[in-house]
């Protein structure tokens, strides 16, 4: 792997001074050495100043989080990382790399999860280039590179996790949204650490399942989701049938015998459990 060196190079404007007072230095030599009529005179300066003006192809800017990486006839020589105008050898091959933080969206992957329910899945991914050597030497094409790979890490984070927790699963795609998310990140850096690539956040964007089972697996959270709200009812109308049986008994209310009870029981838990408005009989007669 290239790693990295930072070699900062000399200040833009001070060069272009020196550059321009040179100039005219030679332009007055050659007009003296041309009066005079001394080729002795002229032949150094027409030097100088074409010199002056190669040198003039040396200078480049340098953006904010932008980092310049110099070559000479193919070696690495350094990256220039400090901002405004500056000035290197004519002779460095110059890439501007950029160091600002990038997201992209990815493609909706459709999947199979642990359970094999095939999904739909896509993250959002943040990151940015911290080696200028690496990502310019290392890939060869690292923003496409840093893409291919977080699909991959996407594919195989939806194979590790069930996408729900109804089938006893400690964690899942949906419920544990933070800890995939850091999984997810996780596994993306592993990928990309060749490539002087950070990032600084993955996240699950979207999740659902495939169309052809979407439909089923409503009617199953459905149905979960009633047998899990009538346990709670049938518990609060146990609950609620025992402490009549008890304040009846403790305040000598009503001795009722076991046949009684039954009913009373069987009458409380339909008014209480029932998902419609009951109608009640009132009894007019004896109670036996």
């Amino acid at each position: 792997m290239t790693a990295e060196k930072n070699v900062a190079q000399f200040n833009g404007w001070r060069i272009l001074i020196l550059l321009i007072a040179l100039a005219l230095v030679a332009v007055l030599g050659i007009f003296l050495g041309i009066r005079a009529r001394k080729p002795a005179l002229i032949v150094p300066n027409i030097f100088l100043l074409t010199l002056c003006g190669v040198s003039f192809k040396g200078f480049f800017t340098v953006e904010p989080n932008q980092g310049v990486v110099l070559l000479l006839f193919g070696k690495y020589k350094g990256t220039e990382r400090e901002t405004g105008f500056r000035w290197a050898n004519p002779l460095l091959k110059r890439k501007k790399v950029s160091l600002r933080t990038r997201n992209f969206d990815s493609q909706k992957l459709k999947v199979n999860d642990k359970k094999g329910n095939p999904i739909e899945i896509s993250a959002v991914v943040v990151w940015h280039v911290h080696d200028t050597a690496q990502a310019t030497f290392d890939i060869d094409d690292f923003n496409n590179y840093v893409h291919v790979q977080a699909e991959s890490a996407v594919r195989h984070l939806a194979t590790s996790y069930a996408y729900d927790d109804s089938d006893g699963e400690p964690v899942s795609l949906r419920s544990a949204t933070d800890e995939v998310s850091e999984a997810l990140g996780r596994e993306i850096q592993e990928r990309v650490k060749n490539a002087g690539v950070t990032i600084d956040e993955a996240r699950i964007n979207h999740l659902a399942y495939a169309p052809e089972i979407a439909h089923a697996m409503l009617q199953r959270q459905q149905a979960e989701a009633i047998i899990a709200a009538r346990q709670k009812i049938v518990e609060g109308a146990v609950g609620m049938v025992e402490m009549a049986l008890s304040r009846l008994r403790e305040q000598n209310v009503l001795d009722l015998d076991e046949e009684r009870k039954a009913s009373m029981v069987s009458n409380l838990m339909v008014v209480l459990c029932s998902d419609k408005s009951t109608q009640p009989i009132v009894n007019a007669g004896s109670l036996y």
